[in-house]
């Protein structure tokens, strides 16, 4: 029976869901959501604020800055209030409901940018705002998880040696890709350690992450506007970019199964599905994906049909994910 005195010192790393009846292939899922900050994000926020106090960059009374979409924003106000430090998140207009409501129950200080930057979209605007905010308040200090080395040596040192431990004939992991550090990590220490697996990172369309055009994106988690810092893609074998409505389908096609998981994993799926149809995936070849979240905080977005009709419009729900390879089973309501 585990005891715990501090809300970060409790994280499941081990547990997994057989996706075969979805992906019509052998497809393992890594749940990331279960901890104290419902979130994969947990491992990184950890790290990164375990080196700036580390290094004396943060001492007690200080505060802390960042920008966030929502899943980082959550693990850091969670750190915070374990802590004891401010914290203010810099988020924007499509940062979920219930992740900006979780902050403030925190103690957070949320500042959500609603006019994006004209070259480098809500994102730019974000980061530009933090950099106003730590000129203003010398005291904060900006963890910065677009550059932070923390961001992906947490994943170095945690999940990628999760992933071996439980699978050691491992063969291909689907990474989302965010800030990258979950997807640069992981990678990192399999490149170095089972050079044989296939790195697949998986992207939404709109994202400029890998040198695609910019597009309009609703659903926060992965995807980028600005390319990440940390980001090599010497260790990436193959990128995958989904669309938004493909996200929706097999988040609700789980949903229907009892899983409810975030919009980030719901690409994750999509993308990995989509790689093993097109790459004929045998039953042989050991393949995970990585959720990094779970969909509790999505309910008034991905899991909500007014605000669905509304983005992408009426009856996207029961369109095939043409080309994506998603199967048909993936429309609302097939058993």
């Amino acid at each position: 029976m585990p005891v715990i005195s501090a809300p970060e010192d409790f994280n499941v790393d081990d547990l997994y869901v057989d996706l075969q009846w979805i992906s019509g292939r052998p497809l393992y899922l890594k749940c990331e959501g279960f901890n104290f900050a419902g979130s994969i994000k947990l491992k990184a926020a950890a790290e990164m604020i375990a080196r700036a106090e580390r290094s004396g960059e943060l001492n007690p009374g200080d505060g802390l800055v960042e920008s966030s979409s929502g899943n980082m924003g959550v693990a850091i106000s969670l750190l915070a209030s374990s802590k004891g430090y401010r914290f203010t998140c810099v988020t924007d207009s499509r940062c979920t409901l219930g992740a900006r409501r979780l902050m403030e129950a925190l103690g957070t200080e949320v500042h959500v940018i609603t006019e994006p930057h004209p070259e480098t979209g809500l994102l730019g605007a974000r980061i530009r705002h933090v950099r106003r905010l730590v000129a203003e308040r010398r005291d904060h200090v900006w963890l910065n998880q677009y550059l932070n080395p923390g961001n992906w040596l947490a994943h170095f040192q945690t999940t990628g040696p999760e992933l071996l431990k439980s699978f050691p004939e491992l063969d291909v992991v689907f990474v989302g890709a965010g800030t990258t550090g979950t997807l640069m990590g992981t990678a990192r220490y399999l490149r170095h350690t089972k050079p044989s697996v296939r790195i697949v990172a998986i992207d939404s369309v709109g994202s400029v992450t890998f040198g695609t055009p910019p597009g309009p994106r609703s659903i926060p988690g992965l995807g980028t506007g600005v390319r990440p810092q940390i980001l090599d893609e010497s260790y990436v074998d193959d990128v995958v970019h989904v669309a938004e409505p493909d996200t929706l389908r097999v988040c609700r096609a789980l949903a229907d199964r009892g899983f409810l998981f975030g919009g980030s994993t719901g690409t994750v799926v999509s993308g990995a599905v989509s790689w093993l149809e097109r790459h004929g995936g045998s039953d042989g070849m050991t393949a995970v994906a990585i959720a990094p979240d779970l969909g509790d905080r999505y309910l008034d977005t991905i899991y909500n049909d007014q605000w669905v009709e509304e983005i992408y419009g009426a009856g996207v729900l029961d369109r095939t994910a043409r080309g994506t390879g998603v199967p048909s089973l993936l429309s609302r309501g097939t058993p």
